[in-house]
């Protein structure tokens, strides 16, 4: 029997054995269907009744990815057989009726300069990891789950048990005649093109609410009004910067008799406020954010809205139900959920709370939606995200890692590990390698959240955390223990000042960087082998990674010694770029390694030199002072060089930025042989409440004996700072929309 083939290629009297012509995407043979989303990522169906699934999965969120046909090539091979180019794959495929398999399906790909072959046969050897869903109770290095990056060049995630999302809600598939459902990414040595199909397919991560990348504090302790107020007075006085503050489980009450509970305890969750603790909760929202200071709430939702809460009644006649029942948590019934976040969660939020921490931990009672294949912890962080979106704020996750398709509901909570060495070095790993899972932004409890106190593992962690998407302490409910960072030890305290500064002044830099990360699915922390995959160094140091585009980092993950504390750590030096210490200036040349011991107050942190890294002044609020000067800091490349960073702002919190509301600059440094240029092009882009006037102050480091510049052609001499070791050249407030050229 003719088999029904949606390819034809038009040339007068029909098909051309050997000629290509138009090519339909994605292509019908029968039973199987092949979908090309990019160059490198191919979808593999196959169907006894030929019904292909079109709708999205929590995985396959975005159905409208496909390359564009002009980008496909396909022969006609004769037998049934068929060759299918992109510019990166070349498929051979026999049509014989059954599954894609190794038998009628080998695909070709360029890795270390030769010619591989694919098979859908998963036998994978060289994963380099991904994301674990959380690190509670976790006392050392664990295996990491698969990300889609391997030495193989391939990866394989099977959605063939998806649930569907149809109209907004899960909708179990029909696996009983629709047998096969793969996602091929075969990439080689691209593995950029990998995390690109990873957008394509499963949507890009969207961009973050600003505060979430700032200072957080965070303890399991029973605060009253006035010692949340006393904490963020306590910040401003040791000269701490500070963005959001977290509410734990002593913000609701605690005198639930019913429910499943957790740890032995009923009162595990509520939506009630105590308050014994806070007597009048807006009255205290409203002075923490006099102070633009953020809050979140914990949540353990696991046992709904029970009879002791306020909201009870009002709930329970939402949902048509007789009162003096507790109905049990239903993640799988739209109605209950629309009636759970209209009396949990929205109340609270009416009164100033800005968003809420998804604190589950119950897979052992519900691990699946009823009648789903999708985890209850997927679907719930699904359902918060859009939750938190509802009136034009982008949505705002703060919840344990749930899977593929997770990356779209920032950011993740990596849960309560312990405080020793062996989990700081195993957080280094885990973060750098996450967004090959697409587990970009981890929220990791600084110090770690039990065990002794360490404030040299405090200090040393936090200089970690600087470095990373959020800096936020967290410690369980222990007197001794503590996170604020002025409570410990003299040197200790002086040490994480200054990790908190850099902070501060590096927000310019990092929010540009996650909205790189938005655009292109690169990690804000990468490893190596993400820029520097060519070099075999960079699969060698897991304890290394680039944080953005400009920073090279390998913080110090064991005690020191001496009065300051003096420790190691191996560092490669990706060759082809010429590095800079961050707090020294001493420059290394790349294609090198070395073991950099640093005393407390330091780690091992470096600038790329020839590009200009911007800064901010220190501010108290980092996440939300408007950039009224931008502070940029410039190393010499040492040879010939034109880079180009751009510079990102929008308002922070809302969706306006996907309707084109944000605004860029282009920040360019040119060298040539003993001349240098560093143009500050006109802002491009728009932006509610955007600056319009502006201050820049350029610090020069690592250049020698300058001793004028030219300023817009205009001549000045720059200041020198010796404390700092740079030259500064000032310049005053001038529109955004004005270029700036300063010469040397």
């Amino acid at each position: 029997m003719k088999k029904i083939l949606s390819l034809f290629f038009c040339v007068c009297c029909g098909l051309l054995p050997a000629a290509a012509g138009p090519v339909k995407n994605p292509m019908v043979f029968g039973k199987n269907r092949l979908t090309i989303i990019t160059p490198t990522l191919i979808r593999l169906e196959y169907a006894t009744d030929s019904a292909f699934i079109d709708a999205p999965t929590y995985f396959a969120h975005d159905r409208n990815s496909k390359l564009a046909p002009d980008e496909i090539e396909v022969k006609e091979l004769g037998n049934d057989t068929y060759e299918i180019k992109t510019k990166a794959l070349r498929i051979w495929y026999k049509n014989d009726g059954y599954p894609f398999s190794t038998s009628n399906m080998n695909i070709f790909y360029q890795k270390n300069g030769k010619e591989a072959k694919f098979t859908n046969r998963f036998i994978l050897k060289n994963n380099l990891g991904g994301p674990v869903e959380t690190l509670d109770r976790v006392t050392k290095e664990i295996p990491m789950n698969d990300g889609i990056l391997s030495k193989d060049g391939w990866y394989i995630i099977d959605d063939q048990r998806g649930d569907l999302i149809v109209n907004g809600w899960l909708k179990p598939r029909n696996t009983t005649t629709h047998l096969q459902d793969q996602y091929c990414f075969i990439y080689g040595n691209d593995y950029k093109a990998a995390l690109a199909s990873l957008g394509a397919i499963s949507g890009h991560v969207p961009m973050t609410r600003k505060y979430i990348h700032g200072v957080w504090y965070c303890r399991y302790w029973d605060y009253t009004s006035d010692e949340f107020l006393d904490i963020i007075r306590g910040y401003d006085r040791h000269d701490f910067p500070l963005d959001n503050i977290v509410f734990d489980m002593g913000w609701h009450t605690n005198d639930a008799t019913t429910g499943t509970g957790h740890n032995g305890l009923q009162n595990w969750n509520g939506y009630t406020w105590n308050r014994k603790l806070i007597p009048d909760p807006k009255a205290l929202l409203d002075s923490i954010h006099k102070k633009q200071i953020h809050v979140a709430l914990n949540d353990h939702p696991h046992d709904g809205i029970r009879t002791h809460e306020e909201y009870y009644e009002p709930f329970m006649k939402a949902m048509g139900a007789k009162t003096g029942d507790n109905l049990l948590f239903a993640p799988g019934d739209s109605t209950y959920m629309r009636n759970f976040f209209a009396y949990a969660h929205h109340p609270s939020e009416r009164i100033g709370v800005d968003f809420w921490w998804l604190d589950w931990q119950q897979n052992y009672l519900y691990p699946y939606v009823p009648g789903t294949n999708t985890t209850t912890l997927a679907w719930i962080n699904e359902l918060y995200y859009r939750d938190s979106e509802r009136l034009g704020l982008r949505g705002c996750g703060y919840s344990r890692w749930a899977g593929w398709g997770d990356h779209r509901h920032p950011i993740q909570f990596s849960g309560d590990a312990q405080a020793n060495w062996e989990m700081l070095a195993f957080e280094v790993k885990l973060t750098s390698g996450s967004g090959n899972g697409g587990c970009y932004y981890w929220a990791h409890d600084i110090g770690g959240f039990r065990g002794k106190p360490n404030p040299e593992l405090t200090a040393r962690w936090t200089q970690f955390g600087a470095l990373s998407a959020a800096l936020r302490v967290h410690s369980t409910k222990d007197p001794k223990l503590d996170r604020r960072p002025w409570i410990s030890g003299e040197k200790e305290t002086e040490a994480m000042r200054k990790m908190y500064h850099m902070r501060a002044q590096l927000m310019p830099y990092i929010y540009s960087s996650v909205w790189q990360t938005h655009r292109t699915m690169v990690p804000l922390n990468r490893s190596l082998y993400l820029d520097y995959g060519a070099q075999p160094e960079s699969f060698n140091n897991a304890q290394e990674f680039t944080f953005g585009d400009l920073i090279l980092a390998a913080p110090i993950t064991q005690p020191g010694k001496g009065a300051d504390k003096r420790a190691s750590q191996k560092v490669w030096f990706p060759k082809g770029e010429t590095w800079y210490d961050y707090f020294t200036q001493e420059r290394f040349e790349g294609g090198q390694t070395k073991q950099i011991e640093k005393p407390l107050d330091e780690f091992p942190m470096y600038v790329r030199g020839g590009w200009i890294l911007p800064l901010q002044p220190y501010c108290n609020r980092p996440a939300s002072a408007p950039l009224d000067t931008l502070v940029m800091r410039l190393y010499p490349a040492g040879r010939t060089t034109d880079n180009s960073f751009t510079l990102y702002e929008d308002d922070g919190t809302t969706l306006e930025y996907t309707k084109g509301q944000y605004a860029t600059t282009r920040l360019q440094y040119q060298e040539k042989n003993a001349h240098s240029i560093v143009d500050i092009h006109p802002t491009q882009g728009r932006y509610k409440g955007q600056t319009s006037q502006r201050a820049y102050s350029l610090r020069l480091y690592g250049f020698n004996n300058i001793k004028k510049v030219k300023v817009n052609g205009r001549s000045m001499k720059p200041t020198r700072d010796e404390k700092e070791n740079c030259y500064i050249v000032n310049v005053n407030k001038q529109s955004v929309r004005k270029a700036l050229r300063i010469e040397f």
